[in-house]
């Protein structure tokens, strides 16, 4: 218990140190959310993917997924490191930072209000975002807890307050450039952790071929009733597992706090470099989790809840225990760092959009227009410090209710992130990215996508559910490209001109 609690207290102290070195650069608003549009290579790619994996995957998903497919949840890290990661560097990355940078914009629903030309855009985006990041982070939040809880014997409820209020501090303090150094130390750990966890769990099977060995023996459920599945290639139930792989794979592509990592980056020739770091660290991060999750099965049934389901969120806690001390101090700063980045990320970046594109709706001009009667630069310099006050206390805001919900979440882990990437992904995706490429694109079709992702993710919550949360956001994440092409082509264009000022730097 010494050693847990002497590497815990180190790690937060880290953390908020980070915080208290980052906070002169975090005064302006670019500052405060985009570390001055000026982060190198190795912090964006590791605040891209501490952002991308946390507690939700760790404990949540690997968990559930690796319970229901068995060894195949391995290729849900898989997907998660090809689609996820290198596919959205490669498709998103470079034109993502360009245009943003050209347009000025500093969210993504700011991207919509100015891309589209319509501020009304800009503020529903900026309410769809500020509502559906809260469930992911009461999922973030019960993960942590949950662990937490296990390796340390604290109450769930402490756990969970705690998390907050030391995740508040270090982002109220620097903002977005001490998110990114605190998302890398908490990189390392991850890798570090991740490998030695997976080592430690095999040997108390007697090693990876045993392990492997006593999965192939365990006889299926369900329709895979009288087979061996869960140690097959595509295991007991190949299409759903296709669907969790879309959702957490090709809903990255569609998340503010995602996409968000692009505006901040220095230049092209990091987001090469980045792009390679990126892909690296999902391979053995997420393909990690997953071929961990993979093993649960090994550990015994776990615990079923009032209503009668398996407690999917306890598996991986269950293989943990047994494990010495030292590595259940690893797998909890493992968790911690996993979370703490997200929750970080979750926070900043649902504070920015109800600031920036609710609260102060700063009226913008094209790409290359001149402002009139703007302000002079002491009263501007004024006004960016109100906003960052704002930042701040939304931050603190956001947390709370996020806390009322972890305190009392209402699904399992992986239920909450289905319904928030469901409704976020299946809204923004199809629009932000064909915004990129497409000049066609319609403001029309661009509020058929959000009706389209939030009605579907929302009317299958209200009606109990009927499809499984997981495959309702893969459905709305790729059902909205066909949305955004069919409704572009019967209303009427952006004029041509306006459109031009928007794709200027390409030239």
């Amino acid at each position: 218990m010494f050693i847990k609690i002497l590497l815990t207290i180190v790690f937060l102290a880290v953390m908020v140190a980070v915080g208290f070195y980052s906070r002169k650069q975090s005064r302006s608003v670019d500052g405060f959310v985009l570390g001055g549009r000026a982060v190198g290579p190795w912090l964006t790619a590791f605040a891209y993917g501490t952002s991308y994996f946390s507690a939700v995957v760790f404990v949540g998903y690997a968990g559930q997924f690796g319970w229901k497919y068995g060894l195949s949840s391995a290729w849900i890290g898989v997907g998660n490191a090809v689609i996820g990661s290198l596919l959205a560097w490669l498709v998103l990355g470079r034109r993502t930072k360009l245009m943003s940078q050209h347009i000025e914009s500093r969210t993504m629903p700011d991207f919509f209000g100015t891309r589209y030309q319509s501020q009304q855009l800009r503020v529903v985006a900026s309410v769809i975002a500020f509502v559906f990041l809260i469930p992911y982070t009461a999922g973030v939040y019960k993960g942590i807890s949950t662990l937490f809880e296990m390796g340390f014997g604290i109450p769930y409820e402490y756990c969970v307050v705690l998390m907050a209020v030391l995740t508040a501090v270090y982002v109220i303090l620097g903002g977005y450039k001490a998110t990114a150094m605190n998302d890398f130390i908490q990189g390392v750990i991850m890798l570090f952790g991740i490998v030695t966890v997976i080592a430690a769990v095999l040997s108390s099977q007697g090693g990876l071929s045993a392990a492997m060995a006593k999965m192939a023996e365990l006889p299926g459920e369900g329709a895979a009733a009288g087979t061996t599945p869960y140690a097959s290639l595509w295991g007991p139930d190949p299409w759903n597992l296709l669907g969790v792989v879309v959702l957490t794979s090709l809903g990255t592509w569609g998340l503010p706090q995602m996409v968000g990592k692009f505006y901040s980056i220095t230049d092209e020739s990091a987001i090469r470099r980045g792009t390679i770091i990126s892909t690296a660290f999902a391979f053995i991060v997420a393909g990690g989790c997953y071929f961990l999750g993979g093993f649960g099965r090994l550990f015994g049934t776990p615990p079923t809840l009032p209503n009668g389901r398996l407690d999917f969120d306890s598996i991986i806690p269950s293989m943990l225990a047994t494990l010495p001390d030292f590595i259940i101090a690893l797998v909890v700063l493992l968790v911690l760092s996993a979370s703490m980045s997200t929750l970080a990320s979750l926070v900043l970046t649902s504070s920015s959009t109800m600031t920036l594109d609710l609260i102060y709706r700063d009226k913008k001009s094209l790409p290359g227009e001149v402002e009139e009667g703007s302000i002079d630069d002491v009263v501007a310099e004024r006004v960016e410090r109100r906003k960052v006050v704002v930042m701040r206390v939304l931050i603190v805001f956001f947390i709370a209710i996020s806390l009322l919900i972890a305190l009392n979440p209402p699904t399992f882990i992986a239920q909450l992130m289905g319904i928030s990437w469901g409704a976020l992904a299946g809204a923004f995706l199809a629009p932000f990215m064909l915004g990129l490429y497409w000049r066609g694109v319609t403001p029309a079709s661009v509020w058929a996508c959000f009706i389209w992702g939030v009605g579907l993710t929302t009317v299958n919550m209200l009606l109990g559910n009927p499809i499984n949360p997981i495959n309702c956001g893969a459905i709305a994440m790729v059902g909205g490209f066909p949305v955004v092409w069919l409704v572009s082509l019967v209303t009427p264009k952006m004029t041509r001109g306006d459109v031009d000022k928007m794709f200027a730097w390409k030239k």
